[in-house]
């Protein structure tokens, strides 16, 4: 499916594959009508991280260090390029140079960083210990980081081109892009039609390693935070038979994860759970995400609401439709299927 490199000049323009019960071609403009009064939507207010970092080890090798979110302590998950930038596919980026616990990174500035980790996955997963923290290390990255971007992209874009409208606490490596659509007047024209919104945070990691054994991984362990409102939303929402339906997967990620005994329990944690067609949803019932190839973590986590069956039919007729994929590309609301017996 051709990629969208920028967000469509007209934003009526933005297309919406609809699948449940049929498949239907609609506009993003639409999505009041295809919803109810008593439905509930919930977005990932999480802002995008300039999460891509330029460093030297003390050997004096070049390194891209891509971080994939906040930590959960003090140390940074990241995941470690060699020489080169976005401008090549992530496939054919070479390998880092090998790093060892204790070893240092040079960041342009004056940053600095300790390799506090490897993981035992992979030698290109590491944690990080910056020698500066709170704001002053805020500072330092948005000062020397640039927003991770891949080669379907022709020119580099500024940080803000990868923020959704609501974007708050500074915790995704990548954008939470499913929201990306959700502009101001489509949130009004949600509330106008009693469609309620409501948001939380969670850390979206990277959508691609350029290495098939680490793509195979995804999605890693990523925190994430219910506000108090949010959760008693949800579980009024499906006490009174309305249906909720996540703003992309990491809404899903986070709500899922936080779903526990017939609520959604408020409050941090991190998404270790993976969805997809073994797992049997509670608290959501719907997704508006963008278009996600077979194959990819992302169109996993899809087949908990469909059969890979319908979902590859879905991309089928969308690419021979002329939809677009990525970030800035088109979407797709796909509803919970019925499960049988077996299936549960």
């Amino acid at each position: 499916m051709r990629a969208a490199t920028a967000a469509r000049a007209e934003p009526a323009a933005d297309r919406l594959l609809v699948v449940g019960d049929a498949m239907d071609d609609r506009r993003l403009d639409d999505l009041p009508a295809l919803l109810r009064a008593g439905d509930l939507i919930v977005v990932n207010d999480a802002a995008t991280l300039p999460a891509s970092l330029r460093a030297r080890t003390r050997a004096g090798d070049e390194v891209e260090v891509r971080l994939l979110g906040v930590p959960v302590g003090d140390a940074w998950p990241a995941l470690l390029f060699g020489s080169g930038d976005w401008r090549t596919q992530t496939e054919d980026r070479p390998r880092p140079p090998a790093v060892t616990a204790g070893d240092g990174l040079d960041f342009a500035g004056g940053l600095h960083a300790t390799v506090a980790r490897v993981w035992p996955e992979s030698p290109r997963l590491v944690d990080v210990l910056f020698d500066q923290s709170g704001a002053p290390l805020l500072a330092a990255l948005y000062a020397q980081g640039r927003p991770v971007q891949y080669a379907y992209l022709p020119e580099p874009l500024p940080l803000r081109s990868f923020q959704t409208p609501f974007a708050a606490r500074p915790w995704a490596a990548e954008m939470p892009s499913a929201g990306r659509v959700l502009t101001a007047a489509r949130l009004h024209a949600l509330r106008r039609a009693g469609i309620g919104v409501a948001s939380l945070t969670h850390a979206a990691g990277l959508s691609s390693t350029g290495e098939p054994a680490l793509d195979a991984l995804l999605p890693l362990p990523e925190p994430y935070e219910v506000p108090a409102r949010t959760a008693r939303a949800v579980d009024e929402t499906r006490a009174r038979g309305g249906r909720v339906i996540a703003a992309g997967t990491t809404a899903v990620r986070a709500l899922e994860s936080a779903a526990v005994g017939g609520r959604v329990e408020p409050g941090p944690g991190v998404a270790r759970l993976r969805v997809d067609g073994s797992h049997a949803l509670r608290s959501v019932d719907a997704i508006l995400t963008g278009m996600h190839e077979p194959g990819s973590s992302h169109f996993d986590l899809l087949t908990a609401f469909a059969s890979a069956d319908t979902l590859t039919r879905a991309h089928a007729r969308a690419e021979a439709a002329g939809y677009l994929a990525h970030e800035f590309g088109d979407s797709m609301l796909v509803w919970r299927e019925p499960r049988t017996a077996s299936a549960a």
